[in-house]
Parts: C-alpha cells; sequence; structure tokens
C-alpha cells in the first residue's frame, strides 16, 4: 500500500497548488461574507428609514392607536377634506396617508379603509397597520356587544403542554425544533460536501484520463489504489479547505461588523420585531431557557460521534461513484446521464428528511430510509438528535461502510476498464460489461 500513500499525497498536493483552488479557497468566504454584509448593511438602511404616515380618521375610532416609534412618524390629521389630505401629504413628501372613512357599522369597516402612497408601500408597513387596526375595532365590536375587554384580557391563558418520557425525561416543542435544526445542518452539509468535493473528484480522473498520463500512472499502480487515492487525497483537500473557509468566514464576519456596525444575528424584519416586542419579558425568558435547555437535551457526543462517521462513510460511498463517472466519460458534456442515478438517493434522503423526521422520527419511512446506505446519511444524521438507540446507528453504520467496500469494488472494475477507453460514450449495457472483465 505504500503507492496509495503516494498517490494520496500527490492528489493532495496537485489540489491544494493549484492556482483556481488558491483563489477560491480565499475568494469563496470573501465573496460571501461580503455579499452577506451588503445585504445587512442594506437591511439595516431600509430598517433605519424614517418615514411619516398621515392619519386622516373620519370615524374618529382609532386615532388613538397610533403611537410614534423610533423609525415611524405618525402625523394625526383633522378638518380636512380628503383631497386636500393627499396634497398635503404629497407636497411633505410624507410616506403615505392612511384614510379611514367615516362609518359606525363596525362590520364594514374593512370596505373604508385606504392607503395612498406615491410607490407601492412596503409590505411589512401595511402588516403593521392592519395589524393595528384589526385588533381595535375587533375591541370595538365586542365593547359593543357589551364585553368586556379586561376580562377577556385577564383570561388568556398560554399553554404550553410539557412533554415527558416514561423515565422521565422533560422534552418541548423547542426542543423538536433544535434537533430538527441541528440534523437538518448535518444532512445538508454532507449533501454540499458530496455535490462539490464528488465533482472536483470526477473531473480530476477525466483530466487526467484525457492527458492520457493516467496510461503511465497505470503501469505500475493498481486501478483501486489509484481510485482510493484520489478520493483520499481530495477530500484531505476539501477538508483544508473547509477549515480555511470557516477561519476566515469568522474574521471577516467580525472584521465587516465592526466597519459597518451590523450584527449578523439582528437581520429580521420589522414585522419580526413587532412580533417580538409583544412578548413580555418573562415569556421571552422562559423562550431563551427553553431553547437553551433544548441544546442541553440534544445527545451532542452522540451526534459528533454519529456525524463524523456517517460524513466520512456517505462522502467515500459517493466519491467512488464519482470517480467510476470520470472514469467511463471523455469529458464533463457525458456526465449527465449518469449524474441523475447519484443525485436521485441525495435527493431523497433530503425529502424524507425534511418532510418525515419531523414528523415522525421513529415511523416506518424515516427508519427504513436510515438504513438504506445511500440515503442513511443524511436521514439517519436528522433522526439521531430525536433518540435513536444505538443498535440501530451501528447497523446503519455496518451497512453503509459495507455498501461503500462493495461500491469501491465495484467503480474500481468500471474504473480499470474505463481510464483506458477513450472516443466512446459507454451505455449502462457496457458498464456491466466491464463489471465482467
Amino acid at each position: 500500500m505504500n503507492h496509495l500513500k503516494l498517490i494520496i499525497k500527490r492528489e493532495y498536493l496537485t489540489k491544494i497548488k493549484n492556482k483556481s483552488f488558491i483563489m477560491m479557497t480565499f475568494l469563496s468566504p470573501i465573496i460571501m461574507i461580503g455579499l452577506f454584509t451588503f445585504i445587512g448593511y442594506l437591511t439595516q438602511l431600509n430598517k433605519n428609514k424614517e418615514r411619516t404616515i398621515s392619519i386622516l380618521d373620519e370615524s374618529g375610532l382609532v386615532s388613538n392607536v397610533f403611537k410614534n416609534t423610533e423609525h415611524t412618524t405618525y402625523n394625526l390629521l383633522s378638518n380636512i377634506s380628503l383631497e386636500d389630505a393627499k396634497k398635503q401629504v404629497k407636497t411633505n413628501e410624507n410616506y403615505g396617508l392612511l384614510h379611514i372613512a367615516k362609518n359606525t357599522d363596525t362590520t364594514q369597516i374593512k370596505n373604508t379603509i385606504s392607503f395612498y402612497s406615491e410607490d407601492s408601500p412596503s409590505l411589512s408597513v401595511i402588516s403593521n397597520l392592519e395589524s393595528k387596526l384589526e385588533k381595535t375595532y375587533r375591541n370595538l365590536k365586542l365593547q359593543k356587544k357589551g364585553v368586556d375587554i379586561a376580562m377577556i384580557k385577564a383570561s388568556e391563558t398560554s399553554i404550553d403542554i410539557i412533554q415527558e418520557s416514561f423515565e422521565g425525561k422533560k422534552s418541548s416543542k423547542v426542543d423538536n425544533v433544535i434537533k430538527l435544526v441541528f440534523g437538518g445542518a448535518a444532512g445538508y452539509l454532507l449533501f454540499m460536501f458530496i455535490i462539490i468535493y464528488g465533482n472536483m473528484i470526477m473531473r480530476s480522473v477525466i483530466e487526467e484520463k484525457t492527458s492520457r498520463i493516467i496510461e503511465v500512472i497505470i503501469s505500475s499502480v493498481k486501478p483501486i489504489q489509484l481510485m482510493l487515492g484520489k478520493i483520499l487525497g481530495t477530500s484531505f483537500a476539501g477538508i483544508t479547505q473547509f477549515v480555511i473557509w470557516v477561519i476566515l468566514a469568522g474574521v471577516l464576519v467580525s472584521i465587516s461588523s465592526m466597519i459597518f456596525n451590523i450584527d449578523p444575528t439582528a437581520m429580521q424584519t420589522q414585522q419580526q420585531e413587532l412580533i417580538a416586542q409583544t412578548i413580555t419579558q418573562d415569556g421571552l425568558q422562559g423562550k431563551v431557557q427553553g431553547i437553551m435547555q433544548g441544546i442541553y437535551n440534544l445527545p451532542l457526543l452522540n451526534l459528533i460521534i454519529a456525524f463524523l462517521m456517517f460524513f466520512i462513510g456517505g462522502y467515500f460511498l459517493y466519491s467512488s461513484l464519482y470517480a467510476a463517472i470520470g472514469a467511463a466519460v471523455d469529458n464533463e458534456t457525458d456526465t449527465q446521464q449518469f449524474m441523475m442515478p447519484i443525485l436521485m438517493p441525495l435527493m431523497l434522503g433530503i425529502y424524507v428528511g425534511f418532510f418525515t423526521v419531523i414528523e415522525d422520527p421513529h415511523g416506518t419511512v424515516s427508519t427504513v430510509f436510515s438504513f438504506i446506505p445511500f440515503t442513511s446519511p443524511v436521514v439517519m444524521l436528522m433522526r439521531i438528535p430525536f433518540g435513536v438507540p444505538i443498535w440501530q446507528q451501528l447497523v446503519s453504520l455496518v451497512l453503509l461502510y459495507g455498501t461503500f467496500m462493495l461500491t469501491v469494488w465495484f467503480a474500481a472494475k468500471i474504473y480499470r476498464v474505463g481510464i483506458l477507453m477513450y472516443g466512446k460514450k459507454p451505455s449502462y449495457k457496457e458498464l456491466l460489461k466491464w463489471l465482467k472483465y
């Protein structure tokens, strides 16, 4: 296996010394962080925009509802016609005019409220106005029917059902959301890693095949060693690139936050802020405690170990298939007919993970797909935060790595014949023949 070490070293050094690899390693995080910083800066500018909204309430029922905020000023108009109000708002270059026609019938009020502006108003502004008016008119309707609003508010009760296993382990709805986020992030990261670096392995094989250098290499190296060397060497190069991305991203986020005074975690819409303001301090503290408790309840050690094992197994499984495809064709265009059978299980795993695991992580569908080697790296990673028996994880890993070894054996056969085949686009039937050689 001395040749394997040399191939891994050669493949790794070739990748990391490549000019395009070096450029993308450093440019990709700069471009991405720059893009997010620019979006954050624009969002902050839009959020801090000063708006003056004129209110012409001819009904006299809701004028006291509108209170000035940090970035929105409400200008109440009175003793003025609608046409004169429009002219005044336009002359003063106000953001818009909210007109509430004179109408004592609250059941028909929705047909008597209009908003006039020079340009199309912001969705968040309209939603904010609608929310204020809906709440006010609902209370007015209840008061007309003799209902005490104070009693209704006092009777409002928030229910948060305590979830507890028979063994006494408590959880909550927040726990399920956190588990889905962790599992989804792990599955999506694996999906992207396979797509990016699997294609890199495939292109590497195609380049060496078309340059005919593979004919010299194959004379002294077994095909399976060459294929494993390419997979491992490219994997190490990918890990190196990923580590650099993480470090650079952290540094760039800190720098951009200081320069532009942007808090990336604070990028939220005004509507979300409005909802957040309605939460009482005690309720907010309870939610934060619930989130912290949810993170604490995660099987972190199990998640880390399982993530590494399934990540490595899933990546190697699909990388061997990418290498086989690269050996079977002469150019990247011809790979399209073979890519769909590889991508389908991955997309199926993502679909099952997001739409089935969240609903029933221990159901038949979720369990079955967490054992199928081509979908288990994604589905099992999404199931583990919800609590999966160790024996199921071990069985899934054995099936995954066993399938990887079998796939490497089959891929090596295709690789052995395909790397010396030129000028012909192989079919699936021919690939089956190559397996018999």
